[in-house]
Parts: structure tokens; sequence; C-alpha cells
């Protein structure tokens, strides 16, 4: 669905210029191994490279790290918010428990002038332009918003080269906004040449049952890879989007983006704060990470039996789509992250083990992320891609290295039709 807002934010003045300056048949043999034995779980293979990551540990009332983060100060007309962003640690602060505290309040000790005249409200902006930018990967954040009417927090990224070709040419994605008056729901947008603003391109997710995303800690994240956009809340995929969803217009988003932290109050999107908005209202923030597969982000190989790959039947992205064995061709459909939550993703879906099956021959799948067991694995050292749940490992079935092969779970042997090699 398109992005309600009626005019995107663009940048302050003051961060426009750091920016011109910084520019199935026969079974695989049974174990003798592993479970029989007792060994120890195989040790995790560290298939994902981190690339940024701040846990926001340190002393209460600290500012935030200036070497990964700036901060921008100033209002905004560009969409009639109401805040004042502030510089230090007046409105971002660290609250000695590891988290990232960004606190609107309804304030104005320095008589700050906005748009409107006096500032009603402060608040904060962080960046990291000029300090680490990065494309594809995965991108995400534990978060934790604020409530109320007027409340507008967002975890987005902008394209680095904005203080060359303006907004919206440099590209925006919106990883996750919230505004106020829809306490359940969270949205993420893509915004570029000819479909920015309310054109954006993009969807909401909603919590079941009316749960409010304000009462408990959630993970926002896109998963990034050349031509296509996934997003996922709590290892839930909502959304993908590829050039495809333009309609013709420029995609515009293979270079480097930076990250953003904001919480803004008012604006023509969320509206104003009326008298059900109590202050102050905080955006908590857990962690903020940045995750790739190998050095382009953009997803690695999976390699087993005879030297061939890890394979999307078709390269159809469609639930249950089987998962098979295949000469390697460096399609999409042969390009899987091994990310954080332990999945394994491709093509913005997951591996997945068929019915939630743990009993030898259970075939494995593509589908939706859901955050199930049955869609966490581990990669060993060894080379084994286990699936803890089954306790058993991803397995080419009767070992069989012909092309369309199904792979499978099955107990652990140590065979060759078991070995795999990611990246």
């Amino acid at each position: 669905m398109d992005s309600p807002r009626l005019l995107r934010r663009c940048l302050l003045a003051t961060l426009s210029a750091v920016l011109l300056a910084s520019a199935a048949v026969m079974p695989a043999q049974a174990d003798t191994g592993q479970a029989a034995t007792g060994k120890a779980a195989p040790e995790p293979k560290a298939a994902a490279a981190v690339t940024f990551s701040d846990t926001f540990d340190g002393a209460a009332g600290s500012a935030v790290n200036s070497s990964k983060w700036q901060i921008e100060t100033g209002d905004n007309v560009n969409n009639h918010e109401r805040q004042y962003y502030t510089a230090g640690a007046n409105n971002a602060a660290l609250d000695g428990q590891g988290h990232l505290v960004i606190t609107a309040r309804r304030e104005n000790p320095n008589n700050y002038q906005c748009w409107y005249g006096r500032c009603e409200y402060t608040s904060a902006r962080l960046n990291t332009a000029g300090k680490f930018t990065t494309t594809y990967g995965r991108v995400e954040a534990r978060l934790k918003v604020p409530r109320g009417q007027g409340m507008w927090p967002a975890f987005w990224m902008l394209g680095n080269d904005i203080g060359q070709v303006g907004w919206p040419n440099s590209g925006e994605i919106d990883i996750m906004e919230n505004v106020g008056f829809e306490p359940s729901t969270v949205h993420g947008t893509l915004h570029g040449p000819g479909y920015s603003g309310s054109g954006g391109i993009g969807a909401a997710y909603s919590l079941p049952g009316g749960q409010a995303f304000a009462d408990a800690f959630h993970t926002f994240a896109i998963d990034w890879s050349p031509d296509a956009v996934t997003w996922s809340v709590d290892g839930n995929v909502y959304q993908r989007r590829t050039p495809a969803d333009l309609g013709g217009r420029q995609w515009v988003f293979n270079k480097p983006f930076f990250l953003i932290l904001n919480l803004a109050v008012g604006g023509y999107w969320p509206g104003d704060p009326d008298g059900s908005t109590s202050f102050p209202q905080q955006l908590v923030v857990d962690e903020v990470k940045v995750t790739t597969s190998d050095g382009s982000g953009g997803g690695a190989a999976i390699r087993g039996l005879a030297g061939k790959c890890v394979d999307v039947a078709g390269a159809s992205s469609a639930n249950g789509t089987p998962v098979q064995l295949y000469d390697c061709n460096s399609s999409a459909a042969q390009q899987w992250t091994v990310a954080s939550d332990g999945s394994i993703r491709a093509l913005g879906k997951c591996l997945d083990v068929t019915g939630n099956g743990t009993a030898d021959g259970s075939t494995v799948q593509l589908w939706d992320c859901g955050g199930g067991a049955n869609q966490r694995w581990v990669v060993s050292a060894a080379g084994d891609i286990v699936n803890p749940q089954a306790n058993k490992c991803l397995d080419v079935t009767g070992n069989n290295s012909a092309n369309g092969t199904r792979l499978q779970i099955w107990t652990c042997s140590g065979g060759a039709n078991q070995k795999w090699t990611v990246g």
C-alpha cells in the first residue's frame, strides 16, 4: 500500500552540508555419530559478517558513540513537524542498561525557534552519514516505540549521494515507521524519483489481536540485495520489492545508504499531539546491526555434493517451492544469506522444513519467514547445516548428485551428501 504521508521528510540543512562535504526415494545412511555418541552440538559458523553494530553500552546519561553517530539539530518544516532536534545527550542518551533512549518532551528550555514560531517540543535525530554506509545486507534494529497521538518514530536509510542529487533521487528506504494513531501497525516504504511522498511503494504490518508495538521490543529488518528489498518484523516477512514494482520508474537502491533513527512529534502524516498525548515519550533502541553474508551482502552460494549448489526450484519465491541440488549458476535462486536469527534466506523467504517435520526424510522448501524452529539452522565448522529442533542435518536425498535432487533433513552421518560450504 502507498504510504499515507502527504510530504516526505527531507534532510535538515546541517546534514546536507555535512554530506556535500563528505560525499526422495533412497534414504541416506543412518547416523553412527553425533546423536548416538552424545557429541556436543556443532559450533556456529560465522557465515554472516557484522559490518556495523551498536548495543548502546555505557554509563547512564552519556551520549551516543560519536564515532558511529552524528546528531542533527533544528526543526523540519518539510513535514510540518513540531519538534526541535537538540544536540548532545539532551534528548538522546544511554540508559546504562544497554539501550539508547530518544526522548520527546513538551518543553523549550532554550527558546528554540521553529518554522511555526517558538518550538513546543524537543526530540532527537541521529544518523551515520560520513561514518558508516552499506550497500546490501541485513539491516535491523530492536526497538520499543512510544505511544500516543502525534508520535512518529522511524528507523530508515537515505542514499549517500543525497548531497549531490537531492531527495528523492537519492532514494530512501523506510525500514520502520509508526504513527501514534496506529498503535498496532508499522510501515515499510521505498521512495525514489516519481514514487515519493504519498506515492511511495510500500506495505504495512500489523500485530495480531490488537497488540501495540509500544508494549514490547520488536525487531525490524530489511534483507537487501541487488534489485530487491525484503521487509520483516520479528522474522515475519511482509513484503518484497523489486524494480518490477516501479512501473518503469528508476530503481535507485543499488548504491551506498546510511542509517537514521529519529522520533518526530506531529506533522502531516501523524497529526499533532492532542489532549490524550502524554509526555515525555520514548523510542528505546536495544541494538542496531548490519550484517552481510559475503563481501557484497547480496547473498552467497551454498555448495555441497559434487560441487553443486542449494537451489530454489525454478527460481520461484512461492511458498512450498522445493529446495534442490543443482549446478551452480550464480542466480538469485542460489544466493543465500545466513541471518543473525538463525534463518537461511533466499528470494526474500526462508529455508523451511516442510510441515514442521522432524523425522528422517522430511523435505525442505522455501516459505515465508515466520521465526519457527523449523526455520532455524546452525552452520557448523565441520560443514554441517543442522536443524536443532530435529537434531538432523541438511541432506541430499539418496546421495544423488543429479540436478533436481530434493533436499531433506536426515540423521547426521558425516557423509558427503551432508557437507556444505557457505560462501
